[in-house]
């Protein structure tokens, strides 16, 4: 329920820089909101926008004066200024932060003040959508609706943009802003602080509130700030974390997602792009970080692509960095060794007597292993007898695994009859053929998935097999009187699958008659045209 008054229930805090044509949707989305321009307020702060920003902004607030309020100023470099200027001045019981060049569902801002009425709540968080490619981490929003989460209990460290439904009475109380000495993720200590100080926080997953849109340029922050920027801006981060949070279970949470984004951001594709002086300075500072806050429970749970590289910086030289972050830019995990129960990826550094690095940093999950055990899509192909009967299906395709133990091909529950495999540089090249007259056998009319497993003592990874679309097709078969068709599809991931379907008497008699209809002539009986 709407609550009346002087001031308006939400404030929407716009910092804008060189957001054209992308800012026009913005701004329409927030006048046409349900929840009405009496109940709104927009503050727009142009961050010296070079293009037409700042005349769009001018132009709407004409349009809008009891509504849209814009703010010009000098360029500061990033959104924190823009936005703690912008609180300074919001009048709403609550602030919403939105991009400059994203947009929210119409009824968004109604549902959330709704929902932070009625639930006492201090931070609302609506579900995100990507737009364009965007990648938006939707973990929180999986649970559907919650009344109350926390860091610990919750994929919310992994949701710590500003862009969330925040009592301002809270920031106003807790002195929580920006912090302006940051370029790039200003936000991060923004809402963290906020979530420590919020009595409730509740997660809305019932309706697309906003959605992320990922810009056609290069023009936003991520492509201006350097690695060394995003460098110190990462430890100023982290350090926060630790100043802020003191849960050791959130807290160990928090840390843990700035390795896996923030930090592995440090030592992949933005360390490509650096130079030699660039990339010994990255070292260092995330030797430093890891030094700081990775403690082992961390390192353990971190993916491996990200774990080999961060202990690496921490513990090896430069040009153990450069070979395993250049060689996973080009091979990815490489080669799989499985050994008994575990499974390893042979990235640079693996089991080289001079480096002493542990085993347990290329550990790789069973289901990471799984994932990865298929370097990409493999052919399928049907095999005839000298009477082009359909007598086999063959299936080829290349894995990451070193070598084959305890490996079965199965479609359903059948196997193939035929597997072999073939090292090369990669892995290995591995060959399964199955026998038409099995698939017959055991396979029905439901499309069995065609999977690749191995054993390796207590464990099993098992894989959808992937061939290259589109599918290879259907073969008739025929076993005494009866006959079948035999359908291998692959999917639009290109997983492959088998059917088989027996072929009734009527559809096997029409199939007959169309057949032999050429050689028959002219139908009959009944009438005929010239």
């Amino acid at each position: 329920m709407a609550v009346t008054g002087a001031h308006p229930d939400v404030t929407v805090v716009v910092a804008v820089y060189n957001t054209m044509p992308y800012l026009r949707e913005c701004l329409a989305s927030l006048v046409g909101q349900t929840i009405g321009l009496d109940r709104l307020e927009v503050i727009a702060v142009d961050d010296g926008s070079t293009d037409t920003s700042g005349a769009e902004l001018d132009s709407w607030a004409e349009r809008y004066p009891d509504t849209i309020t814009v703010m010009h100023q000098a360029n500061s470099g990033g959104p924190a200024v823009p936005s703690n200027r912008a609180l300074d001045v919001a009048t709403g019981r609550y602030v919403f932060f939105i991009g400059a060049d994203d947009h929210l569902g119409l009824e968004a801002l109604e549902r959330l003040v709704t929902t932070a009425d009625e639930l006492d709540a201090d931070i609302v968080m609506g579900r995100m959508v990507g737009v364009g490619g965007r990648y938006v981490n939707r973990a929180v929003y999986r649970a559907g609706n919650q009344e109350s989460i926390s860091l610990a209990d919750s994929a919310l460290p992994w949701a710590l943009s500003n862009t969330k439904l925040f009592r301002r009475s809270m920031l106003e109380e807790h002195g929580i802003r920006y912090p302006e000495q940051l370029r790039s993720y200003s936000d991060q200590p923004f809402t963290l602080r906020a979530v420590v100080a919020a009595r409730r926080i509740a997660v809305r997953g019932d309706y697309d509130y906003y959605f992320a849109v990922r810009r056609d340029d290069q023009s936003n922050i991520t492509y201006r700030t350097s690695v060394l920027r995003f460098l110190q801006d990462a430890a100023v981060v982290m350090d926060t974390v630790a100043d802020v949070v003191t849960d050791p279970a959130s807290r160990s949470q928090v840390l843990h997602r700035n390795f896996s984004w923030e930090v592995y951001k440090l030592v992949s594709d933005r360390y490509l792009a650096a130079g030699p002086e660039e990339r010994g300075q990255v070292q260092e500072g995330v030797r430093k970080l890891a030094e700081a806050y990775l403690t082992e429970e961390i390192r353990a749970n971190l993916d491996v692509q990200r774990r080999v590289p961060i202990s690496i910086a921490q513990h090896g030289s430069l040009d153990d960095l450069n070979a395993v972050v250049e060689y996973y830019a080009e091979h990815g995990l490489g080669r799989l060794v499985a050994e008994g129960d575990r499974y390893y990826t042979e990235l640079p550094g693996f089991r080289e007597p001079e480096k002493k690095f542990p085993d347990s940093w290329f550990e790789v999950p069973a289901r990471t292993a799984s994932a990865q055990a298929q370097r990409e899509p493999g052919t399928a192909t049907w095999a005839y007898d000298g009477g082009g009967r359909a007598v086999a299906l063959r299936v080829e395709w290349s894995s990451r695994l070193a070598e084959l133990r305890d490996g079965a091909a199965v479609a359903g529950s059948v196997p193939a009859s035929r597997l072999v495999a073939e090292p090369t540089d990669g892995g290995l090249t591995i060959r399964a053929e199955f026998s038409v007259a099995d698939l017959v056998a055991g396979v029905g009319r439901k499309s069995e998935r065609l999977k690749f497993r191995l054993s390796a003592a207590d464990s099993l990874i098992s894989h959808d097999v992937t061939a290259t679309r589109p599918g290879v097709g259907a073969v008739r078969y025929r076993r005494g009187l009866r006959f079948y068709t035999v359908a291998v599809r692959a999917d639009d991931k290109s997983r492959l699958s088998v059917s088989v379907t027996p072929i009734g008497p009527r559809r096997l008699a029409g199939r007959l008659v169309r057949k032999l209809r050429p050689a028959l002539g002219p139908r009959q009986g009944g009438k005929t045209t010239a």
